[in-house]
């Protein structure tokens, strides 16, 4: 029964405990991005100084004890007195909606918008201390247990040098214990870094002992040239900029002919944008307009055709937009700053692209010919699939196919919950056998699958609707494929992919995550597809009747360590094992493992398919020298 509800139910959170009870609405989640939001934070306002024209170096530190110090050279926090009756440095990290980012003296532009980064921080940390170098004096405060004040700002020395030092730790009781990942937060550091020239910006990882430093002169034509290193462009990489109503627009942009979809990445004040916005908006707006316009003009599209789509424009292109806006009138969606919503920088960024793209083009004919070519093979391409999928669905509408596709291949679940269910794509009908007759029929389908299925990175949309295979796939999913995909409309909440621990298993499980990156994004960004990890080992011990399972050596010695005399039986193949063993391994949600697959960096991402799957074997073989080592044997001694 609840309690009454009355005047006493209603409760005043103070300070930062509202941070606190609800973490996320501060920075987007509790899982691991959070935990690395917190350092982005930090990180911004030392970009801010920068941006002002203030701060040439910051140093991001991960230390040991998994503490975060961020360090720049800029102006120093403020240390007097403010008129709250608190030092400034201690309404800075205790108070929300406090800073120096909302009269526009102190900043032209600057990343923050809220004015609650630094006291987030805090409030989500087990400590947090501050140094401050200024006006040729050092001061120290600090914080403990979400932001209670530790020490009281203190002057501890004399220096002649300016900044601030931000040394925190997440809090435990709020996050898994994550670990700081080196490789995000040097990729987060490089891209800034290839934002504003000149701005050095040093990384170091005390668990590694690695360090790395990024410093570049030439902006955004460096980072074009790093995000496209391994494709073949068409055109020079492209320099847009431009002025208007106080916004800077800077564009980097490049066509590749060997990639097959757009790679736009945007910044907002030198915030990632990862969800677009309005600048992505106008720009998209803006070169599908000059491509069919200059089209139109050099008599590429008759009177009669249709424009080309925008999707048509963008395939192959690469582009970094940078914008710069003023802080009265930069707008985000949401305190993590995820996407742009100043509606007012759609059109500037429209007009700036319109005005130098067009120009670009007309001092570059052959150049632009030659995008042109690409762009009308592209529609051509499109055409194509549109009549192979209007013709498939045609065949499944008349010949009911989509069911016969099925038929003997997947075993359903009973129930018809998407939020529940799970879809287990098996390698092999053996094993596919054992997998209907192992799982737990209410929410787990089985679909075999027969071999290896087609390299959707070798092929486009219209030869993939022809496939039996990934018909079946679709099918089974629900959804649609490629630019049609809707995630509302999948049939299941976890894709499992369940192939051998072996060479062809893997071939299977990278040539299934290239098709689902390429064709059903969303699902893969939406975390929905999984690895199933079967064990590699079954130690049977006689003398107890025991049986366990080790998933690599490392297990299989511990449980040599505490049953000797084993017999131990190395799985070649999920073949190998009955029904009882494969659900009690591999399919029950209580005991088994998964590796949920997801896209960390996007352009990371998009390199190594293109690099693992593509055309270029000599660029694979160089990959796979270089990061993988083989073993013809199992390494191990059976203890006797």
């Amino acid at each position: 029964m609840l309690n009454s509800y009355d005047e006493s139910s209603i409760q005043v959170l103070e300070g930062l405990d509202g941070v606190r009870k609800r973490p996320s609405m501060y920075i987007g989640s509790k899982d691991r991005k959070g935990w690395h939001h917190l350092v982005w934070e930090i990180f911004d306002n030392s970009i801010d100084e920068a941006l002002a024209g203030y701060c040439n170096e910051i140093k991001i530190t991960i230390k040991k004890d998994d503490s975060i110090i961020v360090a720049d050279n800029g102006r120093g926090i403020p240390t007097g007195m403010h008129k709250k009756g608190k030092s400034t440095p201690e309404v800075i990290f205790t108070m929300l909606h406090s800073g120096g980012k909302f009269d526009g003296n102190s900043y032209k532009t600057s990343g923050g918008l809220h004015g609650v980064g630094a006291s987030v921080v805090n409030a989500l940390s087990e400590f947090c201390y501050v140094t401050i170098y200024r006006d040729k004096k050092i001061y120290e405060i600090g914080f403990k247990n979400g932001g209670h004040l530790a020490r009281h700002l203190k002057l501890i020395g004399k220096t002649v040098k300016t900044g601030t030092v931000v040394h925190f730790r997440p809090d435990s009781t709020i996050f898994n214990n994550f670990k700081f990942s080196y490789s995000m937060i040097c990729e987060r550091a490089r891209e800034s870094a290839l934002l504003i020239s000149g701005l050095k910006i040093i990384v170091v990882d005390e668990h590694s002992k690695k360090e790395e430093q990024f410093c570049f002169t030439n902006g955004l034509e460096e980072f074009v040239k790093y995000l496209i290193a391994d494709e073949k462009n068409i055109s020079p990489i492209m320099l847009l900029k431009g002025e208007m109503d106080s916004v800077q627009l800077e564009v980097g942009m490049q066509y590749s002919s060997n990639a097959y979809s757009e790679n736009i990445i945007s910044f907002a004040n030198n915030v990632k944008t990862i969800d677009g916005g309005t600048h992505v908006v106008g720009f998209r707006t803006a070169i599908t307009k000059v491509i069919n316009d200059y089209a139109r003009t050099e008599n590429l599209l008759k009177e009669k055709e249709k424009n080309f789509e925008g999707s048509d424009v963008r395939e192959g292109l690469t582009a970094v937009i940078s914008v710069r806006i003023p802080e009265n009138m930069i707008q985000y969606e949401g305190q993590t700053k995820s996407k742009l919503g100043t509606n007012e920088i759609k059109n500037i960024v429209d007009n700036i692209v319109t005005k130098q793209f067009s120009f670009w083009l007309q001092e570059n004919k052959t150049v632009a010919y030659e995008i042109l070519t690409k762009i009308i093979k592209t529609r051509e391409v499109r055409e194509a699939t549109r009549k192979a999928r209007e013709q498939a669905r045609g065949q499944r509408q008349s010949k009911g196919l989509k069911d016969r596709m099925l038929i003997g291949k997947l075993a359903p679940a009973q129930n018809r919950s998407p939020n529940k269910n799970e879809l287990f794509l098996v390698e092999g009908d053996s094993a596919g056998g054992t997998a209907k007759m192992g799982r737990a029929r209410s929410f787990q389908a089985i679909l075999s699958l027969k071999g290896k299925i087609i390299n959707a990175e070798k092929s486009n949309l219209a030869t993939l609707l022809k496939n039996p295979e990934i018909n079946m796939i679709t099918n089974a999913i629900g959804g649609g494929i490629g630019e049609n995909f809707d995630l509302d409309d999948v049939n299941y909440d976890k894709i499992i992919i369940m192939t051998d621990a072996d060479v062809d298993g893997a071939h299977i499980q990278i040539l299934l995550l290239t098709f689902f990156y390429r064709y059903m994004k969303p699902l893969m960004a939406a975390q929905k597809i999984y690895l199933a990890l079967p064990p590699l080992y079954k130690i049977s011990n006689k003398k107890s009747n025991e049986t366990s399972y080790a998933w690599n050596q490392k297990d299989l010695y511990k449980q040599l360590e505490k049953h000797t005399k084993s017999e131990i039986q190395r799985y070649k193949g999920l073949g190998e094992m009955n029904a009882d063993q494969l659900w009690t391994t591999t399919m029950n949600p209580e005991t088994r493992q998964l590796v949920q697959v997801t896209i960390g960096d996007r352009h990371k991402a998009e390199k190594k398919i293109i690099t693992l799957m593509g055309d270029d074997s000599d660029k694979r073989k160089k990959w796979i020298e270089a990061n993988i080592n083989f073993t013809l044997e199992d390494n191990f001694v059976i203890a006797s």
